[in-house]
């Protein structure tokens, strides 16, 4: 198989490996003796609803929120859609009334809480004293800050009516099953969508301290909500949770033993660097320019031809005005590490299908991507230091494009070293 086709037939293996109708299925609750009450929030959601209705027997109500564009028609579970990253008006919408469904939930009832990466912007609801103009403005301060989703989530936490546990606390005293596609770097349920319904160790001092460690500047309202009581959220132990469980039941490693497979079945040797790598976007792709590149020229740490693939969650500080992405940042920065060196190949990508703001997915580095770049005038040096990732792939016909995948199980990093010849 050609390197192009190979790389993409990887990445496509990954997404279909967490695809909520492979995985929802088999983690289902048994029948309550009330009321089968679905709710979630995330960018699987839908997907998540739609495979719950096609395989349980019984009656069932609820309401997800995903990500606008990524609904599944449902018939007994309704569908919202809200924008991601920076959360809207529908989001709250959504929230408040996920939040209702979850009160509502008696002792004999179940709730069937379906979630998946993006669930953080998608359920917006701030403390009381917030405005969600406030919530917008601090999301939109931490994406660009530099700061790990860890990190991110933590203070969206402690910002929230609904996360950090408070989603399962408002249910009590029904049972609470969560099912959870993970996106987040060694899949703590807190991170995913910001923990909803499981314990928060981290506290309001955490948060005050990421807000002061990335020089963020706060409305003066939302400095005095991480001094309240209130803000504090749900710990592991509270009482509130002793009838809710957390399944994980899609996460990255199983994204990548999905692509290795694909990989093997032609006879390609594949190593799995690490399903949880974190760090500036640019810096990871220099350090994965020089492993491919030790590989190729001294076979070590192993021999090539093979296939490098690892997962994560990396971050850019942005300081440009270009079109982002984080995954199309490492590209880049891998492809300026790699000089044009010829048999090394590479494909990054977000498995929801998109990457930072763009409805694009990612894209691919080959051995010629620097010179047909220079052909077309582009000085990638340039596009990197305005952060504009998707702005040079784009000119060279090399974005990937998935549309919705209706999955999130965090980026997707595919390296062949091919063996030189001579």
């Amino acid at each position: 198989m050609r390197p192009l086709l190979l790389l993409r037939a990887l990445f496509d293996a990954a997404v279909a490996a967490a695809q909520p109708a492979l995985c929802v299925p088999a983690n289902l609750p048994p029948r309550p003796k009330g009321r089968l009450i679905v709710i979630g929030a995330g960018k699987a959601s839908a997907a998540m609803a739609k495979a719950v209705e096609d395989h349980w027997d019984g009656p069932l109500e609820g309401l997800v929120v995903t990500r606008t564009g990524y609904a599944v028609p449902c018939t007994r579970i309704e569908i919202a859609e809200a924008a991601h990253p920076v959360p809207d008006t529908a989001g709250l919408k959504a929230a408040e009334r996920i939040l209702a469904l979850a009160r509502s939930a008696g002792p004999d009832d179940t709730v069937l809480c379906l979630i998946s990466g993006g669930g953080s912007a998608l359920l917006p609801l701030p403390l009381d004293g917030i405005s969600l103009e406030d919530k917008q403005q601090v999301n939109r301060a931490l994406l660009a800050s530099g700061a790990t989703i860890t990190e991110i989530n933590t203070v969206r936490r402690h910002l929230s009516a609904i996360k950090g546990g408070r989603l399962a606390a408002a249910a009590h005293p029904a049972r609470i099953l969560t099912l959870l596609i993970s996106d987040v770097p060694s899949d703590n349920p807190a991170d995913i969508a910001s923990g909803p319904t499981v314990g928060d160790p981290t506290t309001c001092d955490d948060a005050r301290a990421i807000i002061d460690r990335y020089g963020i500047e706060l409305p003066a309202n939302v400095r005095a909500a991480l001094e309240r009581d209130d803000a504090e959220s749900i710990k592991p132990g509270d009482p509130r949770l002793a009838n809710a469980e957390a399944r994980i039941i899609a996460a990255p490693q199983m994204a990548l033993e999905a692509a290795a497979e694909v990989a093997r079945g032609e006879g390609l040797p594949v190593h799995i660097l690490g399903d949880a790598i974190e760090g500036e976007a640019r810096d990871v792709g220099k350090v994965m320019a020089g492993i491919a590149a030790q590989v190729a020229s001294r076979y070590q740490p192993f021999v090539p031809p093979c296939v490098l693939l690892s997962g994560g969650e990396t971050t850019v500080t942005v300081r440009g005005k270009g079109r982002g992405g984080r995954n199309v940042e490492f590209l880049l920065s891998l492809a300026i590490a790699l000089g044009g060196r010829e048999g090394i190949w590479a494909l990054a990508g977000d498995t929801d299908g998109v990457d930072g703001l763009e409805e694009i997915a990612g894209a691919v580095v080959t051995p010629t991507t620097l010179a047909r770049a220079r052909k077309a005038g582009i000085n990638p040096r340039d596009a990197l230091a305005n952060n504009d990732g998707h702005g040079f792939f784009g000119a060279l016909g090399d974005s990937v494009v998935t549309g919705p995948t209706l999955t999130n199980v965090n980026d997707f990093r595919a390296i062949l070293v091919e063996r030189e010849e001579g």
